[in-house]
């Protein structure tokens, strides 16, 4: 029965490309047929239980017996073997629209919602649960200058992953509108590239916030290495705890964090946000969206990845920052930015792939790469994209046009001459 069932979703599920399965009774069968641009992958299930496990929660299911070793990819890579189930069903196929079962809605919501509300506490558990794993993991993944852990920005060809990351920076530093002796605040600063960035290219001080031990003690280091420790300084501190000190700033930025706030959270941050920022200040928020209407994190990506995390839908964002009076000043979506992003970090999670392993186990080695093959297949098909949103409080505090955020770009970028994409 449970063959028979996989066999009728992946026969359903599989036209372009194929899918070799062999099963643990020694039969094989494959679905789709050959096709450009599309995978072919082979996979066995070493034990019946992989079937079962499967159908009882997909997602689950087939991540565990991939990170147990009981579902082996025989040809192709974990990669391949999303990208060929997702891009057969992509988010954007047009075709008929029929709305989801009521089973599915009741246990997305169920399931997100059990871990969004993220509390002070359970917030630094969340956030400890990911960052926290060791910087050296990191250090071998990302862009060596800056360590930046979000949408890369990619506007010509040729790019590495290092210029891409520091075309983001630009890109996002052009949107503050930075002027000499502004005072900013960087929420959720990550390793610091971010504030690095903006004291050496501006003359503005910035604090940096995160509820990460290790990335707050690399940050640190990393400024003191950049020469700029008098103009950046960081600090472990959750966001809402900020406003009552009484301080405010001239630019906010947050990058990467918003998708950890969690949706009940969001009028929250929105009205923190609002009152740390001066009257003609400007904040750009830089996050993972979701294309379509409010949706639910994959049980995978909370149990492993990202407990507490949610991807919000461009239309509740604005919402939550509407109470908050704040106007959003300009809104970009980045389609498939992060995708290419992806795969550069997988790339060199292959590379590093024994260093990894020794720093951890096959195990972890395997979960990791499984993320971020069902990431990258999610922005290359699935419904996922990131949000750039610049935020005032004042309808006079930017320029007439948005002239100026081409023109600061450039001065920043001039050094990148390749053709654009």
């Amino acid at each position: 029965m449970s063959k028979a069932l996989i066999a009728k979703f992946l026969g359903r599920t599989v036209k372009q490309g194929t899918l070799a399965v062999s099963f643990a009774g020694g039969e094989t069968m494959t679905f789709g047929t050959p096709a450009p641009e599309f995978p072919d992958v082979a996979i066995r299930f070493t034990d019946h239980r992989v079937l079962r496990d499967i159908l009882l929660d997909p997602r689950i299911g087939a991540g565990e017996a991939f990170m147990d070793g009981r579902l082996v990819i025989e040809q192709g890579d974990v990669m391949a073997l999303v990208q060929l189930l997702r891009a057969n069903q992509p988010w954007d196929r047009g075709g008929e629209l029929r709305p989801p079962s009521l089973t599915r809605k009741i246990s997305n919501f169920v399931g997100s919602a059990r871990q969004s509300v993220n509390g002070r506490i359970g917030a630094r558990r969340n956030v400890a649960h990911h960052y926290d794993i060791g910087n050296d993991l990191y250090r071998l993944m990302l862009d060596a200058d800056h360590m930046q852990y979000s949408c890369a920005y990619w506007p010509r060809g040729g790019m590495t992953l290092d210029e891409a990351q520091e075309a983001k920076l630009a890109h996002i530093a052009a949107k503050l509108a930075l002027q000499p002796g502004l005072r900013v605040l960087d929420i959720g600063c990550g390793w610091g590239g971010m504030a690095i960035y903006l004291a050496q290219n501006f003359d503005v001080s910035v604090t940096g916030i995160t509820l990460s031990k290790e990335q707050l003690a690399l940050a640190e280091i990393r400024a003191a290495e950049a020469g700029v420790s008098d103009d950046v300084k960081f600090e472990l501190a959750d966001y809402r705890d900020l406003p009552a000190r009484g301080i405010h700033y001239d630019r906010i930025v947050s990058v990467g964090m918003f998708e950890h706030v969690g949706r009940p959270q969001f009028p929250t941050f929105f009205r923190c946000a609002a009152n740390l920022l001066t009257d003609d200040g400007v904040m750009l928020l830089h996050t993972i969206g979701r294309m379509g209407g409010p949706g639910s994190t994959d049980a995978f990506t909370r149990k492993y990845i990202f407990p507490g995390g949610y991807i919000p839908a461009l239309s509740e964002t604005l919402a939550a920052s509407e109470k908050a009076r704040l106007i959003a000043a300009d809104t970009e979506m980045l389609r498939l930015h992060y995708a290419r992003t992806l795969r550069q970090w997988y790339a060199r999670c292959q590379q590093h792939r024994e260093a990894i392993i020794a720093m951890y186990d096959q195990r972890f080695f395997n979960m990791w790469t499984f993320y971020l093959a069902g990431a990258t297949a999610a922005f290359e098909s699935g419904g996922m994209c990131n949000y750039q949103i610049q935020f005032t409080r004042s309808r006079h505090a930017l320029p007439l046009t948005r002239d100026y955020i081409g023109t600061a770009e450039r001065e920043l970028l001039s050094g990148l001459t390749s053709p654009p994409v």
